[in-house]
């Protein structure tokens, strides 16, 4: 059976124990940390002035809301651009490096077994071949420090990034061993891929976002939303797909992703999903 989680960073305007809290209220026993340099939850910063004492804080909220941690989402700077994993500067990569293996620790410190990031991005004073060649060596290292920890590495392929449709993710796969997808439709339908395109991706993918999406729009009610995911759950369940299933509404000034009734648009989502698999709301 499938397994639902639910983003802290749904609810950014809350503070931390309240959000978790939230999350556990809404009928979620997991929850995505996002481990964002913009995040008013969970601060690359702060985890990295006391990484023992940070971690001891996180597991008493966790507690306290009585959720367990589905995955951590690394970002380390305030968007995609900024210290991205295939930055040219190797003071930066070198940097991002220390990041990630605290983040890593983490991760493992929460008891979670799953740990996403970006995959790059092109640089314009970089050509674009040494810019996928930084991103693949970059994410090839990250697989190899995780699965020696027992923990499984994916990147969530993104519009602007690197990996901005079906055909670059492909490429990207293939050129790194053991790389897994957190894969989110909504940027390729965003872009104008239609679901049929992007379901090729889900024998990749170790955890999913889902949320409402439409072309040209990146996040939508449910009402409006284009994204198959009757589609996507037939084809979930033929390849015995055993991640989580995370509900990855977001509110930030980007896209028009602050236009949404984040509670009401998480609750509908979920029900809709549970219905097309047809599993009582006990599940999470």
């Amino acid at each position: 059976m499938f397994r639902f989680s639910c983003a802290d960073f749904t609810f950014p305007v809350l503070e931390r124990s309240r959000a978790l809290k939230l999350v556990k209220l809404l009928g979620f026993d997991h929850v995505d940390l996002g481990l964002f340099a913009r995040s008013s939850h969970f601060s690359p910063k702060d985890l990295l002035e006391s990484p023992q004492s940070y971690a001891t804080q996180v597991l008493r909220d966790l507690d306290a809301a009585s959720v367990s941690v589905s995955d951590v989402f690394v970002q380390i700077g305030l968007e995609p651009s900024e210290c991205s994993a295939n930055d040219p500067s190797q003071t930066v990569r070198t940097v991002n490096r220390d990041v990630f293996a605290h983040a890593l620790e983490f991760c493992l410190a929460l008891g979670c077994r799953h740990i996403t990031g970006l995959p790059g991005v092109f640089h314009s004073m970089e050509s674009r071949g040494r810019d996928i060649e930084l991103a693949m060596e970059e994410a090839a290292r990250r697989v190899a420090e995780c699965e020696s920890a027992g923990v499984r590495y994916s990147i969530e392929p993104h519009t602007g990034s690197i990996c901005a449709n079906v055909e670059s993710t492909l490429a990207f796969l293939r050129a790194v061993d053991g790389l897994t997808l957190t894969l989110d439709y909504g940027h390729f339908v965003y872009a104008g891929e239609t679901s049929d395109n992007v379901h090729p991706l889900l024998s990749s993918a170790s955890h999913i976002h889902v949320r409402g999406g439409a072309a040209g729009k990146l996040q939508t009610p449910v009402a409006d939303n284009a994204i198959d995911f009757i589609g996507m759950l037939d084809r979930l369940r033929e390849i015995g797909y055993g991640g989580f299933l995370a509900l990855e509404y977001v509110w930030i000034d980007w896209n028009g992703c602050n236009r949404t009734d984040n509670v009401s648009e998480t609750i509908l989502l979920r029900r809709a999903l549970e219905s097309t698999l047809g599993q009582g709301t006990e599940m999470s």
